[in-house]
């Protein structure tokens, strides 16, 4: 990592000063207001920052410091900002370091000490980009079974890594083969009932006349057949999780009894007149949308609001931008070694296959088709007829092409500029963290008319 250091210091002797400090390694850069260190901020992308809270035009306070260190903070918010206070100023100091501010330096300038503790920013910063990259290496997620990648999915986990440890009503909603048992069992092993039962009933399997008793239970000689007094599901998961899957096809008469014992916390069995007191967490499934399903009659609404409290959409995998390849290749990883078929990897025309195939069937029919490749491969490269699916794509050397990419992220930041300022060159450029020259000639190599707005495509 290059470290730059931005000093935010409106007397010239001080900058010089503290520009002496530092060793030739380290690339230092110096503003004097507020105006110039944000400009600064954008164009040179630092580290740290040293920041004096004295700052025009309340050289005297520390207003302009502080609405700084705000901006700073929202711009950049893994910028290590150390404060440079006076003696007297240990109030302020305390409040910067409540706003986000990593460390303070109190005057008059020492170098060894104010070299210790730039430094030790700096190492703290090395270690943060450290843990995000070891990061982006894994899965990008700590949930059991879950392999994900794109913003997506990993929106969707974070949200369930928040909800896990409570103990609200959860609905998880997608379609079929998106992995909504996984993510209910995760709830479940993230949870302070991980110790407990996880009780499982798809509510589409079972036969209406039979649902009631496998959910509530059911006494003795309620029915033909009941020889003994046997537990429901939501008995047995006492303590734990119950997960009902695809709640949507749940019978009208079941769902005002589901919803009884939702707000009662008790059971009925079949052929009683003794409730029991049940302490469970109820997650739900459903591949079907449930406000259609309550438009139509066959789904009552205010069982819907109770089993979503909480809502997790699970996106299909066709929406889930890289997905589709970093699952694949975990699959090949897994089952390879299943399957005694150590070192496969895929050929060019299955990655193209895989990223341009729509997978109806989610993650579900990816199992099955990789699992397939694994044993029909026949040396070590898995093909796209392996994976019985078709390589419609020409193969080219700008599929992944990161100057393009960088190009067109490039013209919409400019294009976005120029409509937040009006189509002002000076503004546009200070937002970007660009000269007005630069903006020039990068509007010219966009073809960018800056006279006026674009029209719309």
């Amino acid at each position: 990592m290059n470290k730059r250091l931005l000093i935010v210091e409106d007397d010239p002797g001080l900058q010089s000063q503290m520009r002496w400090c530092f060793s030739s390694d380290l690339e230092v850069d110096v503003a004097a207001d507020r105006a110039s260190a944000l400009a600064s901020l954008r164009r040179n992308d630092p580290q740290v920052v040293t920041l004096d809270l004295g700052l025009p035009p309340d050289p005297g306070g520390a207003s302009e410091g502080f609405a700084l260190l705000d901006d700073i903070l929202r711009l950049s918010p893994m910028v290590k900002v150390i404060v440079v206070t006076g003696r007297e100023d240990k109030e302020n100091a305390v409040k910067a370091i409540g706003m986000g501010a990593s460390d303070f330096y109190q005057k008059p300038l020492d170098a060894d000490i104010l070299t210790f503790v730039v430094n030790r920013a700096f190492r703290l910063a090395e270690l943060e980009e450290e843990n995000r990259e070891l990061a982006s290496r894994s899965n990008g997620t700590n949930i059991k079974g879950i392999v994900a990648a794109s913003p997506q999915m990993l929106s969707v986990c974070r949200t369930l890594e928040k909800v896990a440890p409570t103990d609200v009503t959860t609905l998880i909603t997608g379609e079929t083969g998106t992995g909504k048992e996984l993510l209910a069992r995760a709830l479940h092993d993230l949870s302070p009932r991980s110790d407990k039962p996880f009780a499982a009933i798809n509510c589409a399997a079972i036969p209406e006349n039979l649902l009631e008793s496998e959910l509530f239970g059911y006494e003795k000689g309620a029915f033909t057949g009941a020889t003994q007094s046997k537990k429901g599901k939501i008995e047995s998961a006492n303590g734990g999780t119950l997960f009902l899957d695809e709640i949507g096809d749940m019978p009208m008469a079941l769902q005002a009894k589901l919803l009884r014992f939702l707000q009662e916390r008790s059971v009925d069995r079949v052929g009683s007149v003794r409730p029991v007191d049940v302490d469970v967490r109820v997650v739900c499934a459903t591949h079907q949308d449930v406000r259609q399903l309550i438009d139509a009659g066959e789904f009552r609404e205010d069982l819907y609001y109770r089993i979503s409290e909480i809502t997790l959409d699970v996106p299909a995998l066709r929406d889930r931008q890289g997905d589709p390849l970093v699952i694949a290749r975990s699959l090949l990883q897994t089952l390879s070694r299943q399957l005694d078929r150590p070192n496969l990897s895929f050929s060019d025309d299955a990655v193209r296959a895989i990223n341009s195939y729509p997978w109806p069937g989610n993650v579900r029919e990816m199992i099955n088709k990789v699992k397939r490749a694994t044993i029909m491969a026949e040396g070590k490269r898995v093909t796209a007829g392996d994976l019985e699916l078709v390589d419609d794509c020409e193969p080219t050397d700008n599929q992944l092409n990161l100057r393009q990419v960088r190009e067109i992220a490039e013209r919409n930041a400019i294009l976005q500029a120029l409509k937040t300022t009006g189509f002002n060159m000076a503004q546009a450029s200070r937002l970007l963290g660009i000269t007005r020259p630069t903006l020039y000639n990068l509007t010219d190599k966009y073809r960018i008319d800056t006279s006026t707005e674009p029209a719309q495509a």
